[in-house]
């Protein structure tokens, strides 16, 4: 679709939109701050659309401590009904929860491998899987990848972690690049 100045993937449509798909989407992230934060973010997306999840971001951001997976993980009862009351997020108990279970297992994580970037990347030898999609209907919800690594991932305990959730969180921190021929940014 032809959006401005230059062509993009046909669901960058909004200003918002636009900013995520030029600046975030498909450009790997090694920092596990970014990691942590697109990981919950992707989970709270469940059943939404992701456009309702960049617009409570910043809200996100704030209620969750800047996304500090130390805090998170320490997160009690009277926290969760705190978060429950705020009506700038997501309202969701079991998504609330998961983010602190997220938060204690990523910690886990990072002990084991030294970072969750070392881990996560580790599916995909630390290089972004380059697709060349025509249109946005070849893209998958999910892939035998995305399948194990989410199968991995709830070993370990980790919530909201479904296949399709993990595809999406593999595009949305660049392990997979799914810009569509088209797109100015597929040769990235």
């Amino acid at each position: 679709m032809k959006n401005g100045d230059v062509e993009r993937c046909s669901w960058a449509t909004t200003d918002l939109y636009k900013e995520y798909h030029d600046k975030e989407w498909g450009k790997p992230v090694h920092d596990d701050g970014k990691l942590f934060e697109m990981l919950i973010l992707e989970g709270m997306q469940a059943g939404l659309s992701w456009l309702t999840i960049l617009n409570k971001r910043a809200a996100f951001r704030e209620a969750f401590d800047q996304f500090d997976y130390h805090k998170i993980a320490l997160y009690d009862e009277a926290k969760i009904d705190e978060l429950m009351q705020n009506a700038k997020i997501i309202r969701n108990r079991l998504k609330i929860k998961s983010a602190i279970v997220n938060a204690q297992q990523f910690i886990k994580i990072q002990k084991e491998y030294g970072s969750f970037d070392a881990f996560i990347w580790s599916y995909v030898d630390n290089k972004p899987i380059h697709n060349h999609f025509q249109s946005e209907n070849e893209i998958p919800a999910t892939t035998p990848l995305s399948d194990r690594i989410s199968k991995d991932l709830k070993k370990r305990g980790f919530k909201f972690v479904g296949s399709t959730i993990i595809y999406a969180y593999m595009q949305s921190i660049g392990m997979v690049n799914d810009h569509v021929k088209n797109c100015y940014l597929y040769a990235e």
